[in-house]
């Protein structure tokens, strides 16, 4: 194990386990992922289809949050958390 990795994991351990999982399950899809982008997809929670969708759909048109936008966004994010 790295200093880098062994660093990482450190700050990991003090965060809320379901942030943990979050980076673990971004760590497990990038390892796996051999240059031809092909990861194994994760199920969709049937509440959640109908915003993935939609985020989808706004990828497709290039409508991406900027600026102030995103702040709200990873506000958003952050409360969810707490």
């Amino acid at each position: 194990m790295t200093d880098r990795l062994r660093q990482a994991l450190t700050v990991l351990e003090a965060l809320p386990p379901d942030m943990r999982d979050d980076f673990a399950r971004a760590l497990l899809a990038s390892a796996r992922d051999d240059d031809c982008g092909e990861v194994e997809p994760e199920d969709i929670e049937p509440g959640h289809l109908a915003a993935v969708l939609d985020g989808l759909a706004q990828v497709e048109r290039r409508e991406f949050a900027v600026g102030d936008a995103c702040e709200v966004v990873m506000a958003a994010f952050a409360r969810a958390r707490s």
